[in-house]
């Protein structure tokens, strides 16, 4: 741990999203002054995103890292656009230093900042995430996890195995509050982004305080914020499964015209309704694939929202705690 902290710069941002959760993130920065060592803890300087809460902090932990400050939003953003307009405004600094992403719950365990850490140094100029080696999740939500990775690796090619646990270096900060698709997803984000990034296993932790506000129809929105982000390559791969399907309807035509016409096979009379389907099935894949075109350039052709430019817009005070 000495050579790790050595390494690293006086200070390393930590960035925490919350809506509501004041007693949560009171007990994780309690549980950050049991867990992490001084050297460490003490470079900590802890940014909270308050996304317009609807109650505010009684008291907060005091004495904990480097300094901790709240980032007042006008508005509720959601959990990915609070992300987005933390590391925007840290862009925004006149200097650059590496910035932790974690929740609010303690779910992001913080004993395991500081193999973060470790692999950031490792890894010089990758953004590091923790890759979920274990969940504590009911099997309900783990099914649909699954569901929802399997989903994302066949819709998009690529294959997602973290969440918004992470570490960005200084380096690469001001890149990514420049990609607008951590405006959607952050995690999907990076991997648009083209910047290099790598995993390190981590367990999951469990909640501190309340109850978790992912419900099935945020599940649903989530991963699919996620698979907007790739949009363009999954319209690709849409397409040329319709180009497949288009292909098979004109092979099973062939082959029932060419056994009515050219053998002596007894045709039922139901593939004339046969013949039907597998030209309603060209017609809808032509259908769909010309509408994935069309959105593939409206998404080309539209503004795109840039966090690293648009951020004051959503800022309505930073306030000092410490």
């Amino acid at each position: 741990m000495d050579n790790t902290t050595n390494s690293l710069p006086d200070r390393i941002n930590v960035v925490i999203p919350l809506f509501n959760d004041w007693l949560a993130v009171g007990l994780l920065l309690e549980r950050i002054r049991s867990v992490v060592d001084a050297p460490l803890q003490n470079r900590l300087a802890f940014l909270i995103v308050d996304d317009c809460s609807a109650i505010n902090y009684d008291t907060l932990p005091s004495g904990i890292g480097k300094s901790l400050s709240i980032l007042r939003l006008y508005r509720n953003v959601g959990h990915q656009k609070a992300i987005a307009l933390g590391l925007a405004y840290l862009a925004d600094q006149t200097d650059q230093y590496p910035t932790i992403v974690m929740d609010s719950d303690g779910e992001d365990r913080p004993e395991d900042i500081v193999q973060l850490v470790q692999r950031g140094i490792e890894k010089p100029g990758h953004v590091v995430f923790a890759h979920r080696a274990k969940r504590h999740e009911s099997l309900t939500f783990r099914v649909f996890y699954t569901v929802y990775k399997s989903v994302f690796r066949l819709l998009t090619g690529k294959v997602i195995t973290f969440g918004n646990f992470s570490l960005i270096p200084a380096t690469q900060l001001r890149k990514l509050a420049h990609v607008s698709e951590i405006w959607n997803n952050y995690p999907g984000g990076v991997i648009r982004s083209r910047l290099p990034y790598t995993a390190v296993p981590l367990e999951r932790g469990r909640r501190l305080a309340g109850e978790s506000k992912m419900n099935f129809v945020s599940l649903v929105l989530h991963g699919l914020s996620a698979v907007s982000v790739l949009i363009d390559t999954t319209a690709v791969r849409l397409a040329l499964f319709c180009v497949m399907m288009v292909v098979a309807s004109i092979f099973g035509i062939s082959v029932l015209l060419y056994l009515k016409f050219f053998t002596s096979t007894s045709i039922p009379g139901w593939t004339s309704y046969l013949t039907f389907s597998f030209l309603i099935v060209i017609l809808q894949a032509f259908l769909i694939s010309l509408l994935l075109v069309f959105i593939v350039l409206s998404y080309r052709i539209q503004p795109q929202f840039i966090p690293a430019r648009q951020f004051n817009d959503f800022v309505e005070r930073v306030e000092r705690v410490y």
